[in-house]
């Protein structure tokens, strides 16, 4: 599945608003998402943000 980030972007490594993403997995009400980085990490799936809270996170639009 691919889901679209719209929100606001946070880290280099991290979510872009805009971009599109292969979700590779879903647990426990979070999606594993390969990232900017290139590696898989877990985001949610209703407030995708920062494990910091340096930002305020955004949502996810399906694309296919």
């Amino acid at each position: 599945m691919r889901l679209k980030y719209i929100g606001e972007s946070f880290g280099v490594d991290s979510l872009t608003n805009g971009k599109i993403y292969e979700i590779i997995g879903e647990e426990e009400g979070m999606y594993r998402v390969i990232d900017d980085s290139g590696e898989d990490y877990l985001y949610s799936k209703t407030n995708p943000a920062s494990l910091d809270g340096s930002s305020k996170g955004g949502r996810w639009e399906i694309v296919n």
